[in-house]
């Protein structure tokens, strides 16, 4: 989403916003806490992956946003990451105890102020500040006054010469000036900001790698009474970025794939046996659209062309899929009946390649299966003359 197209809250804003929800509109604290630390929590995993970020240390603080970093927390756990706990100032209220017991319940560490190591890079990957909320005023009091400090070093630090971890600070960075943000110049400077409910004035000072908002609760009734333009989430996320992703260097683009052991004496003696094992587990690891497969073809001028294609059977005799018979793949078949497939499923870190002739399955096979199809579907492949070129897109 743009960044510029997205509306602003002053402080009075939020405040009243916050008020109306709890009011008329029937939230609870801890429902909207709820929401809250989950929004941050998918925000941290869309950006930092747990195989090199998975030590994350939250800090929090005693009222309202201390609350969501714990309830962050407790998601990143369940994320498959190892987080720990820095809550000097604990809010004696029912809501934080049963928050602080359901960490401990999942053996998530807490730690006191004077146990953080003086160095954070030592032993951590993530560090979420969740110490002051939009309400906080006035200058930061022990062991706060510190901890922000550190968190400032931090920013302040060149990633280029070592290895910092990354600042994800909830809602406004701790010690910003809610609407005039780092007035000082010398306070956090976050590499992830995640707003909540609508961005804060200060939001626009911001100048981190990635900036998220979370909050996909705010009914059409604020909307309209506060004028608010708020970006769309994308399917059934907690949260959406805000401006466009920061470039990167494609070569430093790199994963370390941890994946089961797999060796010849475990592998199955007939392949489509192996096969079968293999999607049933891409099946049950959640991977979209598990049949995806490319398609590599040539014809007789020897230059290949791949495409993606879906799985719709397989079995001793082959793999099957579908094309239209005037298609660009279709004429190369023709001309050259080998083909390969590539199957790729990231949540495993596997790929299965398969290469061989290429036969038509029976015009009964075939038929039966274009009638499986939608009706829609039959009727856009009936009228498309796949790789033909069209006027455009009204045709």
């Amino acid at each position: 989403s743009d960044r510029e197209s997205v509306s602003y809250l002053s402080q009075r804003e939020a405040a009243e916003i916050d008020e109306i929800l709890m009011g008329p509109l029937g939230f609870s604290v801890d429902q909207l806490m709820e929401l809250a630390g989950l929004s941050v929590a998918t925000s941290i995993a869309e950006v930092y992956k747990p195989v090199e970020h998975s030590r994350i240390l939250a800090i929090c603080g005693p009222g309202n946003n201390g609350g969501d970093g714990l309830v962050a927390a407790r998601h990143l756990h369940h994320f498959g990451y190892r987080p720990f706990i820095c809550y000097p100032k604990r809010t004696a209220k029912p809501l934080y105890d049963g928050l602080i017991t359901q960490l401990e319940s999942l053996s998530v560490p807490f730690l006191s102020a004077e146990e953080l190591p003086e160095d954070l890079s030592e032993s951590f990957d993530v560090v979420v500040d969740a110490i002051f909320g939009f309400s906080f005023h006035g200058t930061p009091r022990p062991p706060f006054d510190d901890l922000t400090h550190r968190l400032a070093i931090l920013g302040d630090n060149d990633r280029k010469i070592r290895k910092l971890p990354a600042v994800v600070s909830v809602d406004i960075p701790s010690g910003w000036h809610v609407e005039e943000g780092d007035v000082n110049g010398d306070g956090i400077k976050p590499d992830m900001l995640v707003s909540l409910t609508a961005p804060k004035l200060c939001a626009r000072k911001f100048s981190g790698a990635h900036h998220f908002l979370g909050g996909r609760f705010v009914p059409p009734s604020i909307a309209e009474k506060f004028n608010l333009r708020l970006p769309q989430y994308p399917g059934t996320s907690m949260s959406v970025r805000i401006g466009k992703p920061p470039r990167v260097d494609i070569s430093s683009l790199r994963e370390n794939y941890i994946s089961p052991e797999f060796s010849e004496a475990h592998a199955e003696a007939d392949p489509y046996a192996q096969f079968q094992k293999w999607f049933d587990d891409a099946l049950a690891a959640g991977s979209k659209e598990p049949n995806a497969m490319a398609l590599s073809t040539a014809g007789k001028d020897g230059k290949p062309s791949s495409r993606m294609v879906l799985l719709k059977g397989f079995n001793a005799d082959g793999f099957v899929w579908y094309t239209n018979y005037s298609s660009r793949k279709a004429h190369q078949m023709a001309e050259n009946s080998q083909a390969a497939l590539l199957f790729y499923w990231d949540k495993l870190n596997r790929q299965v390649r398969i290469e061989g002739p290429v036969e038509k399955v029976s015009e009964k096979e075939s038929e039966e299966y274009f009638h499986s199809r939608p009706r829609g579907s039959q009727i856009g492949a009936i009228v498309s003359k796949q790789s033909t070129v069209i006027p455009g897109r009204q045709v």
